[in-house]
């Protein structure tokens, strides 16, 4: 038995769930939801679990989890607190093509991932529970296979992508992307630019690969977004056009990331994210407004906040809403002399917040 065999000092084990000790089931991915996402499952104690299959993006593996054994519900999940809500535990040196613990963190010459637990509070368990059985007994028995690439398409090296970017030659990058989704990862790279314009049509270019590159594989997407707001978490590894990425990402695929807008909102209630927040919120409002429509009144508190660029930004995206409720509000800040930056296509606008509400007036 694999599960009597000893790998150096500690022996070979099946995965067990850190809070009854049962064993559990290999994690699947969910039939339901977007491919290439991280294999899920849940123990007959009512706790979930995300895999991690190299073991480095725990932060994405706490959401898959989290998100998980809330039922896809996006709300809910981001509303619970940490050992109050729901405890967690991680299972180390998780392999999940043989689905054992590794001891030594390595097996057949590959490393191990990890499993991260989720149990949520009984009173959560009730309301979600079923509805995640549902999702996972539906679930496909094997993950997705990858999309075929066609070798006669043109591809871009680091270089050429970053000169492409600074000409606004989009087309271009998304040829290539349809080829080689290491355009996203050099595109990924030039968000830590220093130059505004740059940054800002490289956040654009790479939410236009990432939706070339989500028609046959979205998971790796779905992947760069949880690592994108994992970084925002992260101080030492926070990107400059980190939010500018996710805006354009979700604006362009809505309907395979739109779910991941309303993780935006924890940042409003930063002071020092605030801004950056908003300006995403507001890109994704131009196309899809519908996903932010319904929480239109928790806005308001922003277009009579001190700063003014919190209520130009705020102006800006209850006028892409069409939250006419507002009007009195932005009607307020016609007099505003503050200026503020608005990227659009390939160029910046400096406009001040008069000029912003009186155009967020017209489109109410």
């Amino acid at each position: 038995m694999l599960d009597q065999k000893f790998f150096g000092r500690e022996p070979i084990q099946r995965a067990k769930c850190p809070f009854c000790g049962l064993p559990v089931e290999k994690p699947k991915e969910l039939a339901t939801r977007k491919p290439g996402e991280m294999p899920v499952g849940m123990c007959s104690c009512g706790a979930v679990y995300a895999c991690d299959e190299t073991g480095h993006n725990l932060g994405a593996a706490l959401i898959e989890a989290l998100l998980f054994g809330c039922n896809m519900d996006w709300d809910l999940a981001w509303g619970l607190v940490a050992d109050e809500d729901y405890k967690q535990e991680i299972v180390e040196n998780y392999d999940f093509s043989t689905h054992l613990v590794i001891p030594s963190g390595t097996y057949e010459g590959r490393k191990t991932g990890a499993l991260y637990f989720i149990r949520l509070h009984q009173e959560v368990q009730e309301v979600t529970a079923q509805g995640a059985r549902n999702r996972l007994d539906s679930a496909a028995p094997e993950k997705s296979k990858a999309w075929v690439k066609h070798s006669s398409a043109k591809r871009m090296s680091k270089k050429e992508v970053e000169e492409k970017v600074k000409a606004y030659q989009i087309d271009s990058i998304l040829d290539a992307a349809r080829n080689d989704n290491k355009v996203i990862r050099y595109l990924q790279r030039l968000l830590y630019s220093g130059d505004n314009l740059l940054r800002h049509r490289a956040a654009e270019a790479l939410g236009g690969a990432c939706a070339v590159v989500g028609e046959n594989d979205p998971g790796i997407v779905s992947k760069l977004l949880q690592g994108l707001f994992y970084s925002l978490t992260d101080t030492a590894a926070f990107p400059l056009g980190a939010f500018e990425a996710i805006g354009e990402i979700i604006a362009q695929r809505p309907d395979l990331y739109g779910g991941y807008t309303s993780q935006l909102y924890q940042f409003t209630g930063d002071v020092n994210r605030r801004i950056d927040a908003l300006k995403a919120l507001g890109r994704i409002s131009i196309t899809q407004g519908a996903f932010i429509r319904k929480h239109t009144l928790y806005f308001f508190a922003f277009l009579e906040d001190p700063d003014p660029s919190v209520r130009g930004y705020t102006a800006w995206l209850m006028g892409n809403l069409g939250a006419h409720e507002a009007r009195k509000d932005i009607e307020k800040l016609l007099d505003e002399p503050h200026e503020l930056e608005i990227y659009e296509t390939g160029n910046i606008r400096i406009m001040p917040v008069s000029e912003i509400a009186k155009e967020a007036l017209n489109k109410l």
